[in-house]
């Protein structure tokens, strides 16, 4: 049984899916059942920092990779990050590239607590919940 708003990846050719709609049945790719990613929440002991940070400045919110700047280079970057409301009634997604800053920004946000998440290349997913 899948639930709505999972990630799973394709261990052998990468593919992320997203559940839209909760469902039975097992998610495939590439003949092989995909992998149910699960979201770190602490990264105190790691060089590089991965947890999503929130910082708000009135009604504006930025959330950023890391306490630290997270690598943004061709080996080793964030592919994305998502920011859910606290009802999962939306979601907003925003993909990043190699020598971008890994970080979203809201304007006149008003969503109430919001769960951000990321994924790196390397180390995965990565969560953290806002106050």
């Amino acid at each position: 049984m899948t639930e709505k708003l999972e990630l799973y990846k394709c261990e052998i050719c990468g593919n992320i899916a997203e559940v839209v709609i909760s469902g039975g049945g097992e998610l495939v790719c590439c003949g092989e059942p995909m992998k149910l990613l699960k979201a770190g929440t602490n990264d105190e002991a790691a060089t590089e920092k991965h947890v999503p940070v929130f910082e708000y400045n009135e009604n504006d919110l930025t959330i950023r990779v890391g306490s630290e700047p997270h690598p943004m280079i061709q080996s080793h970057y964030i592919m994305f990050i998502e920011a859910i409301s606290d009802n999962q009634n939306r979601l907003t997604r925003q993909y990043l590239h190699p020598d971008e800053n890994p970080q979203m920004q809201f304007k006149n946000i008003d969503e109430g607590k919001i769960l951000a998440r990321e994924f790196c290349n390397i180390h995965g997913l990565w969560e953290a919940q806002s106050d």
